[in-house]
């Protein structure tokens, strides 16, 4: 393990640092005028200029007195996910500097895998990765990544999904693009999650980019055709749409798996049942946990949460306010289902990274379960139903909805707190333990005492 102590100031990394004070009062004050998920990417700025590892920092906490949480390595830049390449071998993104960098037994590497000329206000920058074996060519594993390219010769920034492979264990060579979003001067909503899918295919999160109802995917029934924002997109590791369209022959629609997503930094599969599972993140109100099958609307526009938004700012959360079956969402000739969050806050938990834990080295009480982090540091805890098709809830929770952010309501499924801001979470696919990526730039993980 490696440890940083003073992280230096780097004007690159401190853009903005009194805005994002500020923002981070919003999400604990709970009045998000646009995007509660800015701090996923700002509120690790307010620590990179202080001592971030000094004595006196406030150490990760979890509930359960058979479990600890250890330090893996301090010292990053605003990390935003992570991937294993081998055991305690990690590739790991810096957002704003648009770097791949690698973590070997504790320790970087002195010089990044790959330095992209990202875009890196607001929302944008170095956001997914996901790896997969190469079937052509087992020496070069693919590496994807999802990032704004800078604007260049007279073009805007635009969010891309790249393929790369890993040659000689030491570079990241040969990209392709895949996939590229409509440019547009907006940096919000911007997604970026990538998973790799039991099918071998490549999933990845599309926020609307701020056009606020403009699409069909956004529910608006006479907006623009779909565009490849407001979704999870699926494609093939060579980046073409699969053979088995969900909601249409046309591109892009046959690339959306799921659709009416105001924006989303988490996505998992269920180990035993394949099912894929989200966290989507609403204005002020409305944050959610969903079961996403084939086609599932989760109702954006019109719908975040139970609530149905109005003007930005300005919501009613109040029962006649509340839309259980909306009845004004496009469904694209009934391929498209809308269906209830399987779990939501009424006010903002600031929800980020969802990972199944398919591991057993925590007990048999943990395996399977689902573990959803924030990005001001609370770590969730959900049992699965029987039939694994929502959450075993009980007493003030067992209508799906947490009013409050209150101890007393949450308590069921609290499991740890105080990591600053969860950014990504990974279950170590050669030891079993939860690996946690934290915007203040350390991975921890999760280890029995």
């Amino acid at each position: 393990m490696s440890v940083v102590g003073v992280i230096p100031p780097v004007k690159k990394h401190l853009k903005g640092l009194n805005e994002i004070h500020s923002r981070r009062n919003l999400c604990y004050n709970f009045t998000r005028l646009l995007l509660i998920p800015l701090l996923f990417f700002f509120m690790s700025l307010a620590f990179l200029s202080v001592a971030s590892a000094s004595d006196d920092q406030e150490q990760p906490y979890i509930s359960d007195p058979n479990l600890e949480v250890e330090q893996v390595f301090r010292g990053l830049h605003l990390p935003t996910t992570m991937a294993f390449i081998g055991p305690d071998d990690i590739l790991v993104l810096e957002k704003n500097s648009g770097t791949v960098e690698r973590i070997t037994n504790g320790h970087k590497l002195l010089k990044p895998l790959l330095d992209e000329d990202v875009s890196y206000s607001d929302e944008r920058g170095m956001l997914g990765i996901a790896v997969e074996l190469n079937q052509t060519n087992n020496s070069n594993p693919y590496v994807f990544l999802y990032y704004t390219k800078s604007a260049t010769n007279g073009e805007k920034a635009r969010n891309q999904l790249w393929r790369y492979e890993l040659v000689s264990d030491s570079k990241l060579q040969n990209p392709k693009l895949l996939l590229s979003t409509p440019a547009t001067g907006k940096s919000f909503h911007v997604g970026g999650k990538l998973l790799i899918g039991p099918d071998h295919n490549i999933y990845a999160t599309v926020g609307d980019q701020t056009k606020y109802k403009a699409t069909q995917a956004q529910n608006i029934k006479n907006g623009a055709f779909p565009d490849t924002t407001s979704g999870i997109i699926r494609i093939t590791l060579d980046g073409q749409a699969p053979p088995n369209h969900i909601l249409g022959k046309i591109y892009p629609l046959n690339l959306y798996y799921a659709y009416g997503i105001r924006n989303s930094f988490g996505i998992d599969f269920d180990p035993i049942t394949g099912k894929l599972w989200d966290t989507e993140d609403g204005p002020e109100f409305g944050d959610e946990i969903n079961l996403v099958e084939p086609g599932f609307n989760s109702g954006w526009s019109r719908v975040q949460g139970i609530w149905k938004p109005d003007k930005i700012g300005n919501y009613d959360l109040s029962i006649g306010n509340m839309k259980l079956n909306p009845d004004n969402l496009v469904d694209f000739e009934g391929k498209g289902k809308y269906s209830r969050p399987e779990f939501t806050w009424k006010i903002p938990a600031c929800v980020s990274a969802i990972k199944f834990l398919n591991s057993d080295k925590y007990g048999e009480q943990y395996k399977d379960d689902v573990f959803v982090g924030t990005t001001v540091g609370r770590l969730y805890h959900f049992d699965m139903n029987e039939n694994r098709t929502g959450f075993s809830l009980h007493n003030d929770l067992n209508d799906k909805i947490a009013d409050t952010n209150s101890g007393d309501e949450l308590d069921q499924i609290l499991f740890g707190s105080k990591f600053g801001g969860i950014a990504d979470m990974q279950v170590g696919p050669y030891d079993g333990l939860l690996y946690i990526v934290t915007i203040e730039g350390a991975i921890y993980k999760i280890v029995p005492r």
